[in-house]
Protein backbone atom coordinates (compact mmCIF):
# COMPACT_ATOMS: atom_id res chain seq x y z
CA UNK A 1 0.00 0.00 0.00
CA UNK A 2 1.85 3.34 -0.98
CA UNK A 3 1.42 6.09 1.57
CA UNK A 4 0.93 9.78 0.97
CA UNK A 5 4.02 11.13 3.47
CA UNK A 6 3.31 14.34 4.98
CA UNK A 7 6.19 16.33 4.84
CA UNK A 8 4.99 18.66 7.51
CA UNK A 9 5.62 16.06 10.10
CA UNK A 10 8.92 15.70 8.82
CA UNK A 11 9.83 19.63 9.57
CA UNK A 12 10.84 20.81 13.08
CA UNK A 13 8.18 22.58 14.21
CA UNK A 14 10.35 25.44 15.37
CA UNK A 15 10.88 26.60 11.47
CA UNK A 16 7.37 27.25 10.80
CA UNK A 17 3.91 26.23 11.25
CA UNK A 18 1.37 25.91 9.15
CA UNK A 19 -1.63 27.98 9.47
CA UNK A 20 -5.23 25.77 9.96
CA UNK A 21 -6.68 27.72 6.88
CA UNK A 22 -3.51 26.76 4.35
CA UNK A 23 -4.03 25.55 1.04
CA UNK A 24 -3.06 21.88 0.66
CA UNK A 25 -1.31 20.00 -2.39
CA UNK A 26 -0.61 16.58 -2.77
CA UNK A 27 2.40 16.07 -5.05
CA UNK A 28 3.13 12.57 -7.08
CA UNK A 29 6.81 12.52 -7.66
CA UNK A 30 9.55 9.68 -9.18
CA UNK A 31 12.27 11.79 -7.10
CA UNK A 32 14.20 9.64 -4.59
CA UNK A 33 12.29 10.24 -0.97
CA UNK A 34 15.14 12.37 0.37
CA UNK A 35 14.91 14.79 -3.03
CA UNK A 36 10.95 14.70 -3.00
CA UNK A 37 11.14 15.67 1.33
CA UNK A 38 13.99 19.16 0.28
CA UNK A 39 12.04 20.14 -3.29
CA UNK A 40 8.96 20.07 -0.70
CA UNK A 41 11.05 21.38 1.69
CA UNK A 42 12.17 23.75 -0.16
CA UNK A 43 8.68 25.38 -1.47
CA UNK A 44 6.99 25.00 2.12
CA UNK A 45 9.78 27.26 3.45
CA UNK A 46 9.19 29.85 0.53
CA UNK A 47 4.97 29.44 0.88
CA UNK A 48 4.39 28.79 4.37
CA UNK A 49 1.14 29.00 3.78
CA UNK A 50 0.77 26.15 1.79
CA UNK A 51 1.13 22.51 2.84
CA UNK A 52 2.21 19.86 0.69
CA UNK A 53 1.84 15.92 0.70
CA UNK A 54 3.58 13.70 -1.20
CA UNK A 55 3.69 10.15 -2.79
CA UNK A 56 6.28 8.14 -3.84
CA UNK A 57 7.63 5.60 -6.43
CA UNK A 58 8.50 5.17 -10.08
CA UNK A 59 6.76 6.45 -13.08
CA UNK A 60 4.91 3.55 -14.17
CA UNK A 61 3.94 2.65 -10.76
CA UNK A 62 2.91 6.12 -10.12
CA UNK A 63 0.51 6.53 -13.73
CA UNK A 64 -0.72 3.20 -12.80
CA UNK A 65 -1.99 4.63 -9.22
CA UNK A 66 -3.42 8.13 -10.93
CA UNK A 67 -4.68 6.35 -13.99
CA UNK A 68 -6.55 4.19 -11.29
CA UNK A 69 -8.23 7.20 -9.51
CA UNK A 70 -8.72 8.92 -12.59
CA UNK A 71 -10.89 6.05 -13.65
CA UNK A 72 -12.76 5.62 -9.89
CA UNK A 73 -13.25 9.70 -10.43
CA UNK A 74 -11.53 10.69 -7.28
CA UNK A 75 -7.82 11.97 -8.57
CA UNK A 76 -6.10 12.41 -5.60
CA UNK A 77 -2.90 15.04 -7.16
CA UNK A 78 -2.77 17.61 -7.60
CA UNK A 79 0.79 18.14 -9.12
CA UNK A 80 2.86 15.88 -10.85
CA UNK A 81 6.66 15.67 -10.89
CA UNK A 82 7.68 12.60 -12.69
CA UNK A 83 10.28 11.35 -15.15
CA UNK A 84 9.62 11.98 -18.58
CA UNK A 85 7.58 14.39 -21.01
CA UNK A 86 6.29 11.84 -22.67
CA UNK A 87 4.46 10.45 -19.95
CA UNK A 88 3.05 14.23 -19.25
CA UNK A 89 2.32 14.31 -22.97
CA UNK A 90 0.24 11.15 -22.97
CA UNK A 91 -1.78 13.22 -20.11
CA UNK A 92 -1.70 16.06 -22.34
CA UNK A 93 -2.93 14.21 -25.40
CA UNK A 94 -6.15 12.77 -22.74
CA UNK A 95 -6.58 16.17 -21.39
CA UNK A 96 -5.62 15.63 -17.65
CA UNK A 97 -2.87 18.41 -17.26
CA UNK A 98 -4.04 21.95 -16.67
CA UNK A 99 -2.29 24.82 -18.88
CA UNK A 100 -0.43 27.25 -17.36
CA UNK A 101 1.86 29.69 -18.70
CA UNK A 102 4.28 30.18 -16.25
CA UNK A 103 6.63 33.56 -16.17
CA UNK A 104 9.66 31.28 -15.43
CA UNK A 105 9.86 29.79 -18.51
CA UNK A 106 11.28 32.72 -19.92
CA UNK A 107 14.96 31.13 -18.97
CA UNK A 108 14.59 27.72 -20.41
CA UNK A 109 15.30 26.04 -23.89
CA UNK A 110 11.95 25.96 -25.63
CA UNK A 111 12.91 22.58 -26.51
CA UNK A 112 12.15 21.75 -22.70
CA UNK A 113 8.60 22.58 -21.98
CA UNK A 114 5.49 22.30 -24.10
CA UNK A 115 4.34 25.65 -26.04
CA UNK A 116 0.96 25.42 -24.33
CA UNK A 117 2.18 25.67 -21.12
CA UNK A 118 1.04 21.98 -19.71
CA UNK A 119 4.25 20.98 -18.66
CA UNK A 120 7.47 21.77 -17.86
CA UNK A 121 11.32 19.94 -17.50
CA UNK A 122 12.73 20.37 -13.90
CA UNK A 123 16.42 19.00 -14.58
CA UNK A 124 18.18 17.08 -16.75
CA UNK A 125 19.04 13.02 -15.77
CA UNK A 126 20.71 11.58 -18.09
CA UNK A 127 21.94 8.09 -18.69
CA UNK A 128 25.63 6.60 -19.22
CA UNK A 129 27.36 3.54 -17.82
CA UNK A 130 29.03 3.08 -14.72
CA UNK A 131 31.56 0.84 -13.91
CA UNK A 132 33.18 -0.96 -10.65
CA UNK A 133 36.67 0.37 -10.40
CA UNK A 134 37.63 -3.73 -10.16
CA UNK A 135 36.32 -4.10 -13.86
CA UNK A 136 38.57 -5.05 -16.34
CA UNK A 137 37.69 -2.84 -18.70
CA UNK A 138 36.92 0.95 -18.87
CA UNK A 139 33.98 1.43 -21.34
CA UNK A 140 34.15 4.79 -23.37
CA UNK A 141 31.44 3.48 -25.88
CA UNK A 142 27.82 2.00 -25.15
CA UNK A 143 28.93 -1.40 -27.87
CA UNK A 144 31.60 -2.09 -25.06
CA UNK A 145 28.71 -3.40 -23.34
CA UNK A 146 28.88 -6.49 -25.55
CA UNK A 147 32.70 -6.77 -26.01
CA UNK A 148 33.40 -10.21 -24.77
CA UNK A 149 35.11 -9.01 -21.66
CA UNK A 150 31.75 -7.66 -20.39
CA UNK A 151 29.62 -10.62 -20.53
CA UNK A 152 27.70 -11.29 -18.43
CA UNK A 153 28.62 -9.03 -16.76
CA UNK A 154 26.15 -6.17 -17.72
CA UNK A 155 23.08 -4.97 -15.66
CA UNK A 156 20.03 -2.22 -16.98
CA UNK A 157 16.95 -1.12 -15.25
CA UNK A 158 13.88 -2.60 -16.93
CA UNK A 159 12.17 -0.06 -18.91
CA UNK A 160 9.06 -1.93 -17.24
CA UNK A 161 9.96 -0.14 -14.30
CA UNK A 162 11.75 2.63 -15.36
CA UNK A 163 10.72 5.70 -16.90
CA UNK A 164 13.91 7.12 -17.09
CA UNK A 165 14.75 3.38 -18.72
CA UNK A 166 12.14 3.47 -21.13
CA UNK A 167 13.25 6.98 -22.70
CA UNK A 168 16.97 5.26 -22.57
CA UNK A 169 15.73 2.41 -24.74
CA UNK A 170 13.55 4.49 -26.82
CA UNK A 171 16.75 6.74 -27.44
CA UNK A 172 19.39 4.69 -28.18
CA UNK A 173 16.44 2.47 -30.44
CA UNK A 174 16.85 5.87 -32.91
CA UNK A 175 20.41 6.05 -33.01
CA UNK A 176 22.18 4.71 -36.14
CA UNK A 177 24.69 1.85 -35.54
CA UNK A 178 22.82 1.10 -32.05
CA UNK A 179 19.42 0.05 -32.48
CA UNK A 180 17.58 -2.64 -30.90
CA UNK A 181 20.00 -4.50 -32.64
CA UNK A 182 22.32 -3.20 -29.95
CA UNK A 183 19.87 -4.43 -27.17
CA UNK A 184 19.49 -7.74 -28.92
CA UNK A 185 23.53 -8.16 -28.69
CA UNK A 186 23.84 -6.74 -25.16
CA UNK A 187 21.44 -9.76 -24.25
CA UNK A 188 23.11 -12.32 -26.41
CA UNK A 189 26.28 -11.20 -24.38
CA UNK A 190 24.56 -12.02 -20.84
CA UNK A 191 23.18 -8.71 -19.72
CA UNK A 192 20.37 -8.38 -17.17
CA UNK A 193 17.49 -6.28 -17.48
CA UNK A 194 15.19 -6.07 -14.19
CA UNK A 195 13.78 -3.31 -11.62
CA UNK A 196 15.23 0.18 -11.46
CA UNK A 197 18.06 2.25 -11.37
CA UNK A 198 18.06 1.66 -7.26
CA UNK A 199 19.40 -2.01 -7.87
CA UNK A 200 21.55 -1.28 -10.78
CA UNK A 201 23.77 1.02 -8.93
CA UNK A 202 23.62 -1.59 -5.65
CA UNK A 203 24.60 -4.43 -8.29
CA UNK A 204 27.42 -2.64 -9.79
CA UNK A 205 28.81 -0.74 -6.00
CA UNK A 206 28.80 -4.06 -4.31
CA UNK A 207 30.70 -5.80 -7.24
CA UNK A 208 27.91 -8.30 -8.17
CA UNK A 209 28.26 -6.69 -11.38
CA UNK A 210 31.14 -4.95 -13.34
CA UNK A 211 28.78 -2.45 -15.73
CA UNK A 212 25.57 -0.97 -15.61
CA UNK A 213 23.30 1.34 -17.07
CA UNK A 214 21.90 4.05 -15.07
CA UNK A 215 21.38 7.44 -14.58
CA UNK A 216 24.00 9.43 -13.83
CA UNK A 217 23.40 11.19 -10.51
CA UNK A 218 23.57 8.01 -8.47
CA UNK A 219 26.90 6.66 -9.06
CA UNK A 220 28.27 10.18 -8.82
CA UNK A 221 27.15 10.95 -5.57
CA UNK A 222 28.21 7.63 -4.26
CA UNK A 223 31.73 8.04 -5.75
CA UNK A 224 31.69 10.73 -3.56
CA UNK A 225 30.78 8.91 -0.67
CA UNK A 226 33.72 6.43 -1.87
CA UNK A 227 31.62 3.95 -3.45
CA UNK A 228 34.29 2.12 -6.20
CA UNK A 229 32.43 3.13 -9.32
CA UNK A 230 32.99 5.28 -12.15
CA UNK A 231 30.65 7.58 -13.97
CA UNK A 232 30.87 7.43 -17.93
CA UNK A 233 29.48 9.99 -20.37
CA UNK A 234 29.49 7.31 -23.84
CA UNK A 235 31.11 8.64 -26.85
CA UNK A 236 27.59 7.89 -28.78
CA UNK A 237 26.17 10.66 -25.95
CA UNK A 238 23.21 10.40 -23.66
CA UNK A 239 19.66 9.93 -23.10
CA UNK A 240 18.00 12.68 -20.68
CA UNK A 241 14.97 12.56 -18.92
CA UNK A 242 13.85 15.94 -17.48
CA UNK A 243 11.61 15.29 -14.58
CA UNK A 244 9.08 17.40 -15.95
CA UNK A 245 6.10 19.39 -13.61
CA UNK A 246 2.43 19.42 -14.77
CA UNK A 247 -0.64 20.41 -13.10
CA UNK A 248 -3.60 18.18 -13.44
CA UNK A 249 -6.55 19.40 -14.93
CA UNK A 250 -8.56 18.01 -11.76
CA UNK A 251 -6.99 20.05 -9.24
CA UNK A 252 -8.75 21.98 -6.79
CA UNK A 253 -6.09 23.96 -5.16
CA UNK A 254 -4.75 25.66 -8.97
CA UNK A 255 -3.74 28.87 -7.51
CA UNK A 256 -1.44 26.81 -5.22
CA UNK A 257 -0.47 24.41 -7.88
CA UNK A 258 0.65 27.38 -10.30
CA UNK A 259 3.05 28.56 -7.19
CA UNK A 260 4.57 25.19 -7.23
CA UNK A 261 5.13 25.39 -10.80
CA UNK A 262 6.90 29.00 -10.48
CA UNK A 263 9.02 27.74 -8.05
CA UNK A 264 10.62 24.18 -9.32
CA UNK A 265 11.43 26.75 -12.56
CA UNK A 266 12.75 29.60 -10.34
CA UNK A 267 16.39 30.09 -9.86
CA UNK A 268 15.64 29.40 -5.92
CA UNK A 269 14.14 25.72 -7.00
CA UNK A 270 16.87 25.22 -9.91
CA UNK A 271 19.70 26.00 -7.42
CA UNK A 272 17.72 23.02 -4.51
CA UNK A 273 18.21 20.98 -7.41
CA UNK A 274 21.37 21.63 -8.01
CA UNK A 275 22.08 21.03 -4.38
CA UNK A 276 20.25 17.48 -4.54
CA UNK A 277 23.41 16.68 -7.02
CA UNK A 278 21.09 17.58 -10.63
CA UNK A 279 21.92 19.45 -14.07
CA UNK A 280 19.56 21.90 -13.56
CA UNK A 281 17.13 22.38 -16.81
CA UNK A 282 17.36 26.78 -16.68
CA UNK A 283 19.91 28.30 -18.44
CA UNK A 284 22.72 29.70 -16.95
CA UNK A 285 23.21 27.50 -13.94
CA UNK A 286 26.12 26.01 -12.52
CA UNK A 287 26.52 22.10 -12.82
CA UNK A 288 27.13 19.87 -9.96
CA UNK A 289 30.75 18.81 -8.56
CA UNK A 290 31.54 15.76 -10.16
CA UNK A 291 30.14 16.55 -13.57
CA UNK A 292 31.74 17.31 -16.80
CA UNK A 293 31.30 21.14 -18.25
CA UNK A 294 27.75 21.25 -19.48
CA UNK A 295 29.02 21.35 -23.40
CA UNK A 296 31.14 17.80 -23.34
CA UNK A 297 27.87 15.64 -22.57
CA UNK A 298 26.21 15.10 -25.62
CA UNK A 299 22.46 14.58 -24.95
CA UNK A 300 20.62 12.32 -27.66
CA UNK A 301 17.53 13.94 -28.88
CA UNK A 302 14.06 12.18 -28.05
CA UNK A 303 10.50 13.38 -29.66
CA UNK A 304 7.70 13.38 -27.03
CA UNK A 305 5.00 12.78 -29.42
CA UNK A 306 6.62 10.21 -31.21
CA UNK A 307 8.07 8.42 -28.45
CA UNK A 308 4.26 8.28 -27.08
CA UNK A 309 2.97 6.70 -30.14
CA UNK A 310 5.81 3.91 -30.10
CA UNK A 311 5.63 3.06 -26.71
CA UNK A 312 3.50 -0.07 -26.58
CA UNK A 313 5.42 -1.54 -29.33
CA UNK A 314 9.11 -0.54 -28.07
CA UNK A 315 8.17 -2.16 -24.27
CA UNK A 316 6.71 -5.35 -26.38
CA UNK A 317 10.36 -5.53 -28.52
CA UNK A 318 11.60 -4.84 -25.39
CA UNK A 319 10.06 -7.48 -23.03
CA UNK A 320 10.65 -9.88 -26.53
CA UNK A 321 14.62 -9.77 -25.79
CA UNK A 322 14.27 -9.62 -22.49
CA UNK A 323 11.52 -11.05 -20.75
CA UNK A 324 8.61 -9.12 -18.49
CA UNK A 325 10.63 -8.10 -15.56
Amino acid sequence: MKTIVSAAALVAASLFAIPASAANLVLYTSQPNEDAQATVDGFMAANPDIKVDWVRDGTPKIMAKLQAEIQAGNPVADILLIADMVTLERLKEDGKLLAYKSPEAAGYDAALYDADGYYYSTKLITTGIMYNTSAAMKPASWKDLTKPEAKGLVTMPSPLASGAALIHAQTLAAVPGLGWGFYKSLAENGAIAAGGNGAVLKSVASGEKAYGMVVDYMPIREKAKGAPVEFVFPSEGVSAVTEPVGILASTKNADAARKFVDYVLSETGQEGFLKLGYIPARNGMKLPEGFPARDTIKVLPIKAAEALKNTDQDLKTFSGIYGSN
